[in-house]
C-alpha cells in the first residue's frame, strides 16, 4: 500500500514538472504570438523558445562550437526549407532570413527595416559608435570619418607597412614546425596592423594590453548581456572601460602636443580624426573617437581576419581559381612596376578567363 503511494506521487511528480516545462515553453509563444490576433498567421514558422532567453543559449552554443550552422540547419529539419523562421533572440522576437532573395530584400529596403544590435552589442561598442546612432547622426560622423579612415591619402600611407607585416608574418608562419590555428594568427597580424595605423603602436606593454582586453571585449559582443561577475559580459564592460583609458590617454596627449605645437614624425589615423571637420567647423569629441576607434578595431580585426580566412579555403579546395589570383598577383606587380608604382597596376577580369 505505501509503495503504491510513493509511486503515485513519483508519477504525480514527474507530470507534474512536465507540466510545468511544456507551460514555460509555450510561454514567449503565447506572450508574443498569440497577442497578434490574425496577424499570427502571417508568421513563418519556428519556436520562441524559454521565458527571457528564448533560443539564445542555442544559437550561441551553436555559434561557437564546429558547426555554427547548426542552429538553422535544426530548424530547417524541424521546419522545412522555407528561409525564414521566427524565434528569440538576444531578448527580443526575431525574424531569421535565410533565403537569398528575402535577405536581399531586407538589406536593400531601408525605409522598412532598420539596423539594430543586440543590448551587448551596442553597450559595449559605445554610445557614439555608428551601431547605436540616430540616423542623422549616422550619416554625420560616417560622412566626417569616411575620407580620413579609407581615402585614397589613409590608403596610400600604409600600404608598404601592410604589405611588410603581411608577408614577414606569413614567412614565419610558413617555418613553424607544428600545426597552427590559421584564425587566431591571422587576428593577430590584423591586430597589429589596425593599432599601428590608428595609434602608431606595434609592441610594447600598451600593444599586449589593448590584445588581451581586446579579447575579453570581443568574446562580451556574442554573449547575452548580465552583468554579474563571472558573466562574459561583465568582463567585457571591464575590458572596454579598460581601452576607453588606454585611448583617452593618447587623445590627451596628441592634444597636448598640438597645444605645444610639437610636431610628431608619423601621422596616424588617430591624428586624421582629431583633425576631421564638418561643413560647420565641428570635430570629433573624445568620446566619439574612442568610440569609432573601438568600432574600427572589432569591424576591421574580425571582418578581415574571417574574410582571409574563408578566402585560404576556397582556394585550397578550387586550386584553378588559387592559380588565376597568383596570376593576377603577378600581373598586378608587373604592370606596377611598369609604371613605377606598384599600387597602380590594373588588370581586367576578361583579361585572365574570369
Amino acid at each position: 500500500m505505501e509503495l503504491g503511494f510513493w509511486s503515485l506521487v513519483f508519477t504525480a511528480s514527474i507530470g507534474g514538472f512536465g507540466a510545468i516545462l511544456l507551460i514555460l515553453k509555450r510561454a514567449n509563444e503565447w506572450y508574443f504570438v498569440s497577442r497578434l490576433g490574425e496577424k499570427k498567421n502571417t508568421l513563418p514558422p519556428g519556436d520562441m523558445g524559454w521565458p527571457f532567453i528564448g533560443n539564445t543559449l542555442s544559437f550561441l552554443k551553436a555559434l561557437k562550437s564546429n558547426d555554427p550552422d547548426s542552429f538553422i540547419s535544426n530548424c530547417v529539419k524541424r521546419y522545412g526549407s522555407t528561409g525564414i523562421y521566427k524565434a528569440y533572440l538576444f531578448g527580443k522576437p526575431t525574424i531569421i532570413a535565410t533565403a537569398p532573395e528575402t535577405c536581399r530584400q531586407v538589406l536593400m529596403d531601408s525605409l522598412q527595416f532598420k539596423t539594430g544590435w543586440p543590448k551587448a552589442t551596442a553597450e559595449l561598442m559605445g554610445r557614439k559608435s555608428f551601431v547605436t546612432l540616430p540616423e542623422e547622426e549616422h550619416k554625420r560622423l560616417r560622412k566626417l570619418t569616411a575620407a580620413p579612415i579609407s581615402g585614397h591619402k589613409a590608403l596610400s600611407m600604409y600600404h608598404e607597412y601592410i604589405k611588410h607585416v603581411t608577408v614577414s608574418s606569413l614567412d614565419e608562419l610558413a617555418k613553424a614546425d607544428r600545426p597552427i590555428e590559421f584564425l587566431s594568427e591571422i587576428r593577430k597580424i590584423t591586430f597589429k596592423i589596425i593599432m599601428f595605423i590608428f595609434l602608431s603602436c606595434e609592441t610594447g606593454p600598451m600593444m599586449e594590453t589593448m590584445e588581451r582586453e581586446y579579447a575579453i571585449l570581443n568574446h562580451g559582443l556574442r554573449a547575452m548581456a548580465i552583468n554579474l561577475p563571472g558573466f562574459a559580459f561583465h568582463k567585457a564592460l571591464k575590458a572596454r572601460k579598460k581601452m576607453a583609458k588606454i585611448i583617452q590617454d593618447v587623445v590627451d596627449e596628441r592634444r597636448a602636443r598640438k597645444a605645444n605645437n610639437l610636431s610628431r614624425e608619423r601621422t596616424d589615423l588617430m591624428d586624421l580624426l582629431m583633425e576631421a571637420e564638418d561643413e560647420n567647423g565641428k570635430t570629433l569629441d573624445n568620446e566619439e573617437i574612442i568610440d569609432i576607434i573601438l568600432m574600427y578595431l572589432n569591424a576591421g580585426h574580425e571582418s578581415s581576419a574571417h574574410a582571409t580566412l574563408w578566402a585560404i579555403l576556397f582556394l585550397h579546395e578550387h586550386p584553378e581559381y588559387y592559380q588565376k589570383a597568383k596570376l593576377i598577383s603577378r600581373c598586378c606587380y608587373v604592370s606596377g612596376r611598369a609604371n613605377g608604382d606598384s599600387e597602380k597596376g590594373i588588370i581586367t577580369r576578361s583579361g585572365i578567363g574570369l
